[in-house]
């Protein structure tokens, strides 16, 4: 019997997985890099990190300044304990570099004025810089050699900074080569939301990329790319890491996430780093950073080892014959989870587009006392959830003002990323339900381009919300008595004539004649071109053309509040014309209508101060002296002219914002205004009438009343700026 033939026995799988091993060490042993540098907060420890200055760790997180509660001028850095390799000894193969980072950057006190962060490579690690407007970079013109993306949150006009919301590149100055408007890209440093930020640089381009996003995933294309050799701007070896600063201010800065890696790779294939965060490793025992969530990779992750240096060890059979087994047990969880991201998204997009379908269960009749049949014609209904979300649950830091019957907060909504502003009415029911509605059927109806738009509404839990679109520049009155820049003349013109066209709109164009009867600076909002939006409807009223209004309780703030509507309680085009001759006055001068710490006149009255000027002659001393004349004396005085004539007592002489938006711009001249104040009188019959459809309690007195200026201004001059509601 033969003996059978056996095949000989296959060689021992280790030995294969050698062979594979060596063959790509021989063909691909040139582009390995001694010199490359990995790392993210999955591998750092608190002996790989240099803390400077007010720097410290917070919750898995570094912080670059201190959580205090008082206005605070401090500085710190937060280094990657080793030096980096920027130049290779020898060679020509020039450093190529990514790191991705998330930041927050929150303030206690919205109104302080900021400070700011950077990314930073430096050539010494042991100095926190300086505080202040420094970003904790220098100290003004010794600010030595580095090389910084900063994220300012302050306008500093020594710095020639062009807004306090801006990403810049700074070479050993803190002047930036380039800067970039993050307003743009609809990126707010200061919405206390986390922020993702890649920066990149490739030595065989000489490019230089940033990219901004509240998103995880890269964009497509940079915020900013510069043409820069960082060769002549760095050393052999730098360090890498964030500084940070405020300027009199609550503001903290904190580095929620990192990842650094760097390269002599001279290969020429793709040289652009990963479109979203690389996935991290496994986290070490020793390990001080809590790992988030990471996204799903563009490109294999980076492989960190459990030192922060990366270094080329001599590989051992069993270890190499482990790691490709872990790969390929790697693509088969690969495949079956790309297969279930698929089916997500699949599941994602069908429960979106249900989502989108047009829901009609609010304004069907759900019983007594339902606002859905109320309203029929609406902006879009948002969730509780989601403004909950977006607000982080009404936070009271997130306050930026407060409207008629509610308070505004600034939110940013999860599913775009929009900024929002949103009202939250004081009362779900009573009077906060009637002024909800009558904003909302008013607004929801209007389209103009200087009226802040509505968004959409919520109407759950009881709560009541407006979600408006968000002005970046705030409100007008901040900008005129809280900011630190001077308003220019050319932009407090634009504004004025802006409110004007807005208002003409309201009395002439609409289908109803809209009263807004709470025109004043707080309610008047500034977009990123200082474009005015007026807004806050919640007191106005729609009335039929020709139709005489009825008589309410009079609403609004002391100061622009139209002396008949005072008395009558009715609210017509005119009272909104007088507050709106207010705002001009306030405008051209930068007071407020009533001031108490500063008597205007000996009374605090702007209206009376201005026009005992315009009798003297002197009526261009008016203007705001912040503005040291930078303004044209002519239009200056038609400005103030405009504001007196919108002014007069008299409802019947003053003109129709039409007329103002005319003369605004010159194409009518102003009407000749009296030098001396008119008085205001009502016959006794006309006040009679209004008396007995007025819901007021009137004084019997009032009934022969024949009311002088001065007598009108001891009521004001007992009154401050309080809202009447």
């Amino acid at each position: 019997m033969l003996p059978t033939l056996l095949p000989p026995p296959p060689p021992p799988p280790q030995t294969f997985f050698i062979l594979v091993i060596i063959l790509i060490l021989s063909r691909h042993g040139d582009a390995i890099d001694t010199d490359a540098t990995e790392f993210d907060f999955g591998t750092l420890t608190l002996p790989t990190l240099t803390l400077l200055g007010d720097a410290h760790l917070n919750n898995g997180s570094v912080h670059l300044t201190r959580d205090l509660e008082v206005p605070n001028s401090g500085s710190g850095r937060a280094f990657y304990s080793k030096p980096v390799k920027f130049r290779q000894s020898g060679s020509n193969s020039p450093v190529r570099f990514t790191t991705f980072f998330s930041f927050t950057v929150t303030n206690l006190n919205p109104s302080s004025i900021g400070g700011g962060l950077a990314f930073l490579l430096s050539p010494t690690a042991d100095s926190p810089g300086s505080a202040g407007g420094f970003l904790g970079l220098g100290s003004g013109s010794d600010s030595g050699s580095f090389v910084a993306v900063e994220f300012d949150t302050l306008m500093d006009v020594e710095y020639k900074d062009i807004n306090s919301n801006h990403v810049g590149l700074d070479l050993s100055s803190m002047v930036s080569t380039q800067v970039g408007d993050l307003g743009e890209i609809k990126v707010d440093l200061k919405s206390g939301d986390l922020i993702n930020a890649w920066v990149e640089y490739s030595g065989l381009t000489r490019v230089l990329n940033v990219s901004v996003s509240y998103s995880n995933v890269k964009p497509k294309e940079p915020f900013l790319s510069f043409s820069i050799d960082l060769d002549e701007y760095v050393s052999d070896v730098m360090y890498v890491g964030f500084s940070g600063s405020t300027q009199g201010s609550t503001e903290t800065h904190s580095i929620d996430w990192w990842s650094f890696s760097s390269s002599f790779d001279d290969d020429d294939g793709d040289d652009s780093p990963s479109s979203s965060p690389p996935s991290s490793p496994s986290q070490p025992s020793s390990s001080i950073f809590p790992l988030p969530p990471p996204p799903p990779p563009s490109s294999p992750p980076l492989i960190a080892p459990s030192n922060s240096q990366s270094t080329v060890k001599k590989t051992e059979p069993s270890s190499c014959h482990n790691q490709l087994c872990r790969r390929n047990a790697g693509a088969v969880a690969g495949v079956v989870t790309a297969s279930a991201f698929l089916l997500a998204i699949f599941g994602g997009i069908f429960l979106w587009c249900y989502s989108k379908k047009p829901r009609f269960n609010f304004i069907t009749n759900r019983g007594s006392g339902s606002l859905g049949t109320d309203i029929i014609k609406m902006p879009k209904e948002f969730s509780y959830r989601e403004i909950k979300i977006a607000t982080k649950s009404f936070d009271s830091n997130r306050i930026i003002g407060h409207g008629a019957f509610g308070t505004v907060y600034r939110g940013v909504l999860p599913d775009s990323g929009d900024f929002v502003a949103v009202k939250r009415c004081s009362h779900g029911g009573g009077q906060g339900k009637e002024e909800f509605l009558s904003e909302l059927s008013i607004i929801a109806t209007l389209r103009h381009r200087n009226l802040v738009r509505l968004q959409g509404w919520c109407h759950e839990k009881g709560e009541i919300l407006l979600i408006y679109d968000l002005m970046p520049n705030g409100s007008l009155d901040k900008a005129l008595f809280e900011s630190r820049m001077v308003l220019p003349w050319t932009h407090r013109r634009k504004i004025l004539h802006g409110v004007a066209s807005a208002l003409a709109y309201l009395h002439q164009e609409c289908e109803n004649l809209v009263v807004h009867r709470d025109v004043k600076s707080s309610n008047i909002m500034l977009d990123e071109g200082f474009n005015a939006r007026l807004g806050d409807f919640g007191l106005a009223r729609q009335i039929e053309h020709d139709k005489s209004p009825d008589a309410t309780v009079a609403a609004g703030t002391m100061g622009y509040l139209a002396p008949e509507y005072l008395l009558t309680g009715r609210a017509t085009e005119k009272t909104d014309v007088f507050s709106y001759g207010a705002v001009v006055l306030e405008v051209a001068s930068g007071r407020r209508p009533i001031e108490r710490e500063r008597a205007v006149g000996g009374n605090g009255n702007l209206v009376d101060w201005v026009w005992s000027l315009h009798k003297e002659g002197r009526l261009l001393v008016a203007a705001d002296g912040r503005l040291n004349g930078e303004y044209d004396e002519e239009e200056m005085r038609r400005v103030l002219l405009v504001g007196l004539a919108c002014s007069h007592p008299d409802p019947t002489v003053r003109p129709t914002m039409r007329v103002v938006v005319q003369m605004l711009v010159g194409e009518t001249e102003v009407p000749i205004v009296a030098r001396t104040k008119p008085s205001m009188s009502f016959s006794t019959s006309q006040l009679l009438l209004s008396l007995q459809d007025s819901v007021s309690d009137c004084n019997a007195a009032l009934l022969t009343i024949s009311t002088s200026s001065s007598e009108r201004n001891l009521f004001l001059g007992k009154h401050g700026p309080e809202e009447l509601v």
